[in-house]
């Protein structure tokens, strides 16, 4: 009895010792992710001899909002905001829905050649996009829209390959009496999707949202290839054209406060929906 019971404690002894050793890991590792957004913040908060002070400050003092001023000051941020939030909610919005009525139609619908319309979507999300770029900017510049946010709004419109395959797989576990029963009662495919379809898949739909999200808020290529006039132009192309201006002249502290402002938006995003994307990552895992 003396010995299973020291036994016992020599086990809950090594789970603690585990234990202590995963969280100081995960601590290390959590400091070493967000040490490089504190020291951006930190350095937008400086004057340009502090960012060179050694010792370095984390924390300034005293903290300065020069750089911040300095930047809403400028006519082309307003521009770039302006235009990256037209394309990023347009296209992820409207294009959320899109997908996810045409991975329920993959998944749960009887359609002619479905399976071959969908791989070859699949086929299409293997093509770089270095090997489409050309081809397609002479497309939009034959009929006109170059110079022009379309280029980067419309094609997203039809939905994302990406998400339209993880929203098909997702929705694989839903029986297929569900819809069933539900078409006996009289409901329509419209009914369906929207009373029963999308609030089972909002989770995943949450999760891909976010992704898509990040993607279209901090892309660079596709803006800096279409757009050439600078109101026309993105915020992500608007902080590099300054970045190369003010970098020559050590404004740092400028060059990080707009970093910042850049990187809040998606922050915001992901503080609003990081529930149902926890949820979208357990359910995974247990229907999995």
């Amino acid at each position: 009895m003396a010995k299973s019971k020291n036994t016992q404690q020599k086990v809950k002894r090594q789970s603690t010792g585990a234990n202590i050793l995963i969280y100081i890991i995960l601590i290390l590792g959590g400091i070493i992710m967000v040490g490089p957004l504190i020291w951006m913040v930190s350095t937008s908060l400086k004057d340009k001899m502090g960012v060179f002070q050694l010792p370095p400050q984390w924390i300034p003092n005293p903290i300065r909002w020069d750089a911040y001023k300095r930047l809403f000051s400028l006519s082309e941020m307003y521009a770039g905001f302006k235009n990256t939030i037209i394309v990023s909610f347009t296209v992820t919005i409207i294009g959320s829905i899109t997908s996810s009525v045409a991975a329920f139609s993959f998944a749960k619908l009887r359609l002619p050649f479905k399976n071959t319309i969908f791989l070859i979507l699949l086929i299409a999300l293997m093509v770089p996009y270095p090997a489409v770029m050309i081809p397609q900017f002479m497309i939009f510049s034959k009929i006109g829209w170059v110079d022009t946010l379309k280029p980067l709004i419309v094609p997203g419109l039809f939905g994302n390959i990406t998400m339209i395959f993880f929203l098909k797989q997702y929705l694989q576990s839903v029986p297929d009496s569900v819809i069933e029963s539900a078409k006996i009662d009289g409901a329509g495919y419209t009914k369906i999707f929207t009373s029963i379809i999308f609030p089972l898949i909002r989770p995943a739909v949450a999760a891909q949202f976010i992704l898509w999200f990040m993607g279209a808020w901090n892309d660079y290529l596709a803006p800096l290839i279409y757009l050439n006039s600078p109101e026309k132009q993105t915020l992500q192309v608007v902080i590099a054209n300054l970045s190369a201006t003010y970098a020559t002249q050590t404004d740092y502290p400028l060059i990080m406060a707009m970093s910042f402002v850049a990187l809040l938006p998606v922050l915001i995003i992901f503080l609003i929906f990081q529930k149902q994307i926890i949820e979208s990552i357990a359910l995974s895992g247990t229907k999995g």
